[in-house]
């Protein structure tokens, strides 16, 4: 019997007779595990021989062969011995296994190998002088991650009492700090993941604040933030949030330093729970299993479990196996951030920049998206920022819904935003700041005109 945080053990050099007998005789197997098995993982020539024929097969075809199929690549004599082989081999097995028990052990087994290999390679390419970190690290990752998908899934029919108890579920949400985007939302971010927001903008229209901003008013709920940053360091982010959370203009903090030590030690008195941490990665240098590896190394040396994740932003970070389209990478980089939020079971927050045709472009749409139109087609909800003439002299910033899956895709409101502190806010009185959008026009578009007729007159 195993005992909890036992390693279970298994004969490798065994298994690999099961593998292949059941490669070769059971589909549902072989489809199970056709896309992670690795001819390298196998000791025995004859065997590693047989898989290879399966797995070229499979990545020509995109499916599994059969046993004809398989038989008609056997084209050389030493092939077709190491064929018969294997076969005769098989006299020693039992024909019946268990699949739970056979997936569970191929787990076992490929995590074991896959390992091994990672070790075998590194020390080769140190040995050569091919230094390379995170070409080890990402073997590392890929093996530790290895899974076999065997959950079945909801039976809607037979599991109607699970559906029910479902539809009854109160979802639970994080709050974004601005009513009228929670409410679009339905209550705000997931707080159990399996989703990633974007809010979209020109280059230098706040889309930075904003996070900043969510990732202040998620501390403030006595919740844990990670604030991953590809583009500015961790100073720079941490004079922003200081200055969001104190109300001490951003270039008076350094004249306020002991008044700002008393706010923060106060604040997280007050708010024991609430942790955040932020991390700078230099820009295109950083990949999927980079920020998967980084939150674990929080949770085991921290016992930090984020309840949100916000990254600056979705394009700085690089694909984990580049094409050179920025259609494929982009898209490709932005599925892999809705996985983390499945990872971690928290919701991942982003943005991304919008193409040059957005200036000046009041409530910009999905299709202004920058690099790649197949970040808008995975995200869950795509909100735009922008500004209008005369909107920075008012001090107020316009958010506007490009998608969302959870509510209506439409809309927009006008906030209010102190650029001295750099914070953005609702206001109090309710959904919008101004009487009605068209005074907030009027007023923006007189303020535009008489900072044009100054200009003339000077």
């Amino acid at each position: 019997m195993i005992k909890k945080n036992e390693i279970k053990k298994i004969d490798n050099d065994y298994f690999e007779s099961v593998i292949v007998f059941n490669l070769l005789t059971n589909n549902v197997y072989l489809n199970s595990v056709i896309d992670i098995i690795n001819p390298e993982y196998f000791t025995n020539v004859d065997i590693k021989s047989i898989i290879s024929i399966i797995t070229d097969f499979y990545s020509a075809r995109g499916t599994a062969p059969n046993n004809t199929e398989i038989k008609v690549k056997l084209i050389s004599k030493e092939l077709k011995e190491s064929f018969t082989r294997v076969v005769l081999s098989f006299k020693h097995l039992d024909s019946y296994f268990n699949l739970d028990e056979l997936v569970e052990n191929t787990t076992i087994f490929l995590k074991e190998k896959a390992v091994y290999c990672a070790v075998s390679k590194t020390i080769a390419d140190y040995a050569d002088g091919n230094v390379d970190t995170s070409k080890t690290l990402k073997l590392f990752e890929q093996a530790c991650n290895i899974s076999i998908i065997d959950e079945l899934g909801h039976d809607y029919f037979s599991e109607v009492d699970k559906h029910i108890a479902d539809l009854q579920e109160t979802y639970t949400y994080i709050p974004s700090g601005f009513s009228w985007l929670d409410k679009k939302l339905g209550g705000g971010f997931l707080s159990s993941g399996r989703a990633i927001y974007c809010f979209s903008g020109i280059a230098n229209v706040g889309k930075s604040i904003f996070l900043g901003n969510i990732a202040t008013n998620i501390i403030a709920q006595g919740r844990n933030v990670v604030l991953i940053s590809l583009e500015m360091s961790e100073s720079v982010y941490a004079r922003r949030i200081s200055s969001q959370l104190s109300d001490i203009p951003m270039n008076e903090l350094s004249t306020h330093v002991n008044e700002l030590k008393s706010f923060l030690i106060k604040y997280s008195k007050n708010n024991p729970e609430a942790k955040l941490f932020l991390k700078e990665f230099p820009p295109k240098m950083v990949t999927y299993n980079h920020i998967v590896s980084y939150i674990k190394m929080l949770e085991l040396k921290r016992g930090f479990k984020p309840d949100a994740i916000i990254i600056d932003y979705i394009n700085l970070i690089n694909s984990l196996l580049p094409t050179g389209s920025s259609y494929s990478d982009i898209k490709s980089v932005t599925e892999n951030l809705r996985a983390l939020s499945y990872v971690f079971r928290c919701p991942v927050i982003s943005a991304t920049q919008l193409t040059r045709g957005a200036y000046g472009l009041a409530e910009p749409g999905m299709e202004m998206t920058g690099e790649s139109i197949g970040l808008s087609q995975t995200v869950d909800a795509q909100m735009s920022i922008w500004s209008e003439e005369g909107d920075e002299e008012l001090g107020v910033i316009r958010l506007g819904i490009m998608k969302n899956r959870q509510g209506p895709n439409y809309g927009n409101i006008i906030l209010k935003i102190n650029y001295d502190t750099l914070k953005v806010y609702q206001d109090k009185e309710g959904d919008d700041i101004f009487a009605s959008e068209t005074e907030a026009n009027v007023l923006g578009s007189t303020l535009g005109k008489l900072s044009g007729n100054l200009k003339i007159l000077e």
